[in-house]
């Protein structure tokens, strides 16, 4: 016997008993994104690894040891996607989009990090993402806050909180680097492995770190806030009292700084305290840089991604609503001629009623087999069609809840069946 095939450490499956989850969060996603006029774009998995150098930064996690990156047969070195906002960018500058032009696009999709497998962390994993370009205010930043809280709302998630700052310019953040780095400088042996590799390359991560023995060191650093440019200054009061406007709780988080590069001024995370330590579930900010870093014209732009499996997590531990998917109609067949025909009415009646699920049992078996496949399988009506019952023209439609049995022209089938089902 072969040896069994083990799937990759850190790659998880979606079985059928769990999808229905998934697919309600992605229905609900796509519902908001359009009553908000979002649309969606489809970017690559692959893409070269260059890009996610120049946009997320050489000294970050994700590039120093997270991506999936190769050589292919002419030397060129590629790499998974380990986020969605660099690609887009890449996308919008490729396909000219940003001249002159403001965009809000959306995509939905798989990422790749090879980072350690956990609860609702994996190394193929799933993101929503929603990306504004051309908007300079930050009446878009308070838009993207209130799309997500408005998705929240409808997916029944309650126990979220918004935690926002603002990192300032580029220029800014510069200059706070260095105040920063002289201060970690001079406390160079409190640091861990980890903080002291990045005290060169991004001080700012060090904030970032979740060592509990460094929670006092962090608490004492300077303080961005305190060196924030005037004009990121102005434009984050304004988001404030924008969210205040439209009764969005949040929390200013001043070492919230988040893990890539290329975030400028507005930054945020909606975190919850129902997953552990796995606590941030959707987060984003503004990159006005980035499409400039990436050769494009200069072009304000925020954006968010939500991480699917943590969403999802949080939707079954708070008892969400998830509708399972289920037939409403089965069609019970037995004998070669029954099933030969009830195949060609269920078709008819799917012409008929597009909207009407059906599922045939093409598994055989008595009529006593069968009935116990349909009431498992949650249908609300029964087809039963045999041999005589072809010869006679006729179905029987049986409630599988409760109801009479009655017997029906096939020419009158899809009517019967859409009455009973809209009832």
């Amino acid at each position: 016997m072969s040896e069994n095939i083990e799937p990759l450490r850190g790659m998880n499956d979606v079985l059928p008993a769990e999808a229905h989850w998934w697919n309600r969060l992605e229905s609900v996603a796509r519902e908001v994104f359009s009553t908000y006029g979002y649309r969606e774009i489809r970017v690559p998995l692959l893409e070269r690894t260059q890009l996610f150098k120049r946009a997320i930064g050489e000294h970050t996690d994700i590039v120093e040891k997270e991506m999936f990156s190769f050589e292919d047969r002419d030397g060129q070195s590629l790499s998974l996607r380990p986020e969605a906002t660099a690609s887009i960018v890449r996308a919008a500058i490729s396909n000219g989009l940003l001249h002159n032009q403001k965009h809000r696009l959306f995509t939905i999709g798989p990422m790749f990090r090879g980072e350690r497998p956990q609860k609702g962390r994996y190394r193929q994993f799933y993101q929503i993402d929603a990306e504004a370009f051309g908007y300079a205010g930050p009446e878009v930043d308070a838009e993207l806050i209130l799309l997500t809280a408005r998705m929240w709302r409808l997916l029944g998630i309650s126990r979220v909180h918004l935690e926002i700052n603002s990192l300032g310019t580029a220029e800014a953040r510069a200059r706070y680097r260095e105040v920063l780095r002289e201060y970690f400088q001079a406390r160079f042996d409190q640091l861990d492995a980890d903080s002291q590799r990045r005290l060169q390359g991004n001080p700012l991560r060090i904030l970032d770190s979740k060592n509990a023995d460094m929670a006092a060191l962090i608490a004492g650093a300077p303080s961005l806030a305190d060196h924030l440019d005037e004009e990121s200054r102005i434009h984050f009061e304004r988001l404030k009292s924008l969210l205040d406007a439209a009764d969005v709780p949040y929390t200013v988080n001043p070492r919230l700084v988040r893990g890539l590069d290329y975030y400028s001024r507005t930054v945020f995370e909606w975190v919850t305290d129902a997953l552990g330590s796995q606590n941030a579930v959707c987060s984003g900010g503004r990159y006005d840089g980035l499409v400039t870093q990436l050769g494009g014209e200069a072009t304000p732009a925020i954006g968010w991604a939500m991480g699917m499996e943590r969403a999802v997590l949080l939707m079954q531990e708070l008892g969400c609503e998830a509708p399972v998917e289920t037939p409403d109609v089965y069609f019970v067949m037995a004998g070669d001629q029954a099933l030969a025909r009830g195949l060609q009415l269920a078709e008819q009646v799917r012409s008929a009623v597009p909207n009407l699920k059906i599922e045939t049992d093409l598994s055989g078996g008595s009529f006593k087999a069968q009935f116990k496949r349909a009431d498992k399988s949650g249908a609300q009506l029964a087809v039963v069609l045999g041999d005589d019952e072809v010869v006679r023209g006729e179905a029987s439609v049986k409630p599988l809840r409760g109801g009479e049995q009655k017997a029906v022209s096939f020419d009158a089938l899809a009517a019967h069946l859409e009455a009973l089902i809209q009832g």
